[in-house]
């Protein structure tokens, strides 16, 4: 069997029943082979999202109806969802201790991420725990080791398996803050947080976490153990639900020279990356759909600005979509005018940002066609933060493939870096990647959206990785909140930055916002 790439690739029975198992085609399979040898196209970018252009800043009495009308939502019986992607695992946050551990130092340097550790060692939320495992595997206690120079036991205590292995475990399950009655994981938190801002009016809270295969049975351990004591706390009962990414978004990895690796003579497929959980969310059955990261949580102290906009983003989202649907419904009924399809044109380019220099250039018959396939579609709302010098994309206004312009998240790798004028507008960026997102997922008749036919698949990414040492090209899908949503109505909204605390190191349990 040959596929009709112009490297002729045979196919094994073997693959073929591989790709079966997992629900891949051979067209798509064709096709990944295809993106590997010509890439992925640069967007073309118009301008940087900022205040005035593309990111709205409300008034305070903008923002308190906005709070007024999600109020109302709930208490009307509206369906809501929290969503929260959990597959990933904590290795990164403690890149600085493997390093040290495996390292030739047994004393860490003055001032590196590994001695602000031990020097905070009472301040971390996992402290009380560590100390019982050194214990029972030294017979000392932390303090003690640490007395005795005995860093690299401590820290191994902590990340490798033979201790309490927070180097395997999934972030959700870190324990990240301290209270009187005993630290809270991630996944804790984000049930509070659900309590506080997606409880419907049965007082029932629906949550949903992606999570990778192999952690799978430890978050259910960790949600029976902590869901009585949660309920009790927060006087809600909640409806929690994991999913996986599907091995149908698996993508192939492939050699230098573009042609599938193997392993074992198997062709290896990856994981497409963060992409791949539109498949995820469009299994969601709620009209609106809250986002968010595992490690973007605060303690109880520090929740009330998140919460604050949280109910500001998805009531001015309501607002939004209130417009939308009523537009479409006199579009749909026919009876517009000219001065009401310039009317609806003018709320699509000043509220989302979207406009077509082709659109006066149309019959009214047609912009009235245009007008309507645009409003309907799913819609988001993203919180945006000022960046302060985190890594990672931004908002921009960029150029789509019908022509239009709309808002779009883009990443750096996304963006053509010979282009000068691109360059400084990613330098001219004044926000960061969304903290916070609400979706509404279903149209005017209560249907669920197709939430894969609004994906732009051009703009995933091409990375280098290796196998058992072996080189390979790994092909990641179009981002959750870049391509797989691009084909969204999209507004961004400023949010102060007290809403974003994400954990990226172990010692970002330090800073103030997780104390």
């Amino acid at each position: 069997m040959f596929l009709t790439h112009n490297i002729n690739i045979m196919l094994q029975p073997e693959d073929l029943a591989q790709l079966e198992a997992k629900g891949i085609t051979e067209a798509q399979l064709e096709a990944q082979l295809k993106r590997f040898e010509q890439g992925f196209p640069f967007l073309d970018i118009l301008a940087a999202a900022r205040p005035g252009r593309g990111i709205t800043v409300l008034t305070p009495a903008q923002e308190e109806a906005a709070r007024k009308r999600w109020h109302h939502y709930l208490a009307d019986g509206g369906e809501v969802t929290k969503f929260v992607p959990a597959s990933g695992a904590a290795s990164r946050m403690f890149k600085a201790l493997f390093e040290f551990v495996d390292g030739q130092d047994d004393i860490p340097a003055p001032g590196s991420p590994v001695a602000q550790l031990v020097e905070n060692f009472d301040r971390l939320p996992f402290a009380k725990e560590l100390d019982a495992t050194v214990v029972s595997l030294h017979g000392k206690k932390a303090a003690e080791l640490i007395a005795d120079g005995r860093i690299k036991d401590l820290i191994a205590a902590l990340i490798k398996p033979e201790g309490m292995n927070y180097g395997g475990l999934p972030k959700g399950l870190l324990k990240f803050h301290k209270y009187p009655e005993g630290s809270r994981t991630p996944l804790e938190e984000q049930m509070t947080e659900g309590a506080q801002t997606a409880a419907n009016s049965l007082g029932m809270v629906n949550l949903h976490f992606t999570v990778s295969s192999n952690h799978r049975k430890l978050f259910e351990e960790k949600i029976a153990e902590v869901l009585p004591a949660t309920e009790k706390r927060m006087g809600v009962k909640f409806n929690i639900s994991l999913s996986e990414q599907k091995p149908s978004t698996d993508t192939i990895a492939a050699n230098p020279d573009n042609t599938p690796f193997r392993e074992d003579g198997k062709l290896l497929f990856r994981p497409g990356g963060h992409g791949a959980l539109i498949e995820n969310l469009n299994d969601i059955d709620s009209a609106v759909v809250f986002i968010k990261n595992i490690d973007n949580v605060v303690p109880d102290t520090l929740r009330q600005p998140t919460i604050r906009y949280k109910e500001v983003i998805a009531g001015y989202m309501l607002e939004l979509r209130d417009k939308m649907v009523e537009y479409q419904m006199v579009l749909a009924d026919g009876k517009y005018d000219e001065p009401l399809l310039d009317e609806i044109f003018v709320f699509m380019r000043d509220r989302l940002s979207l406009s077509d220099k082709n659109f006066t250039k149309m019959d009214v018959p047609h912009r009235a066609v245009y007008l309507h396939d645009k409003l309907d579609r799913p819609l988001r709302v993203c919180g945006m933060v000022r960046n302060e010098g985190e890594p990672g994309g931004g908002p921009f206004i960029a150029v789509n493939p019908d022509g239009s312009a709309s808002l779009q998240i883009l990443e750096s790798h996304q963006i053509d870096k010979n282009n000068e004028e691109y360059v400084a507008m990613l330098k001219s960026a004044t926000h960061f990647n969304p903290v916070d997102l609400v979706c509404y997922i279903k149209d005017r008749h209560g249907k669920n959206y197709d939430l894969t036919a609004h994906t732009d698949p051009a703009t995933g990414f091409i990375s280098s990785k290796s196998s058992h040492g072996k080189e390979l090209k790994a092909l990641e899908l179009p981002g959750l909140w870049n391509g797989a949503m691009s084909d969204w109505n999209t507004a961004f909204v400023e949010v102060p930055i007290e809403t974003f605390n994400p954990v990226k190191t172990v010692n970002d349990l330090l800073r103030p916002a997780h104390q």
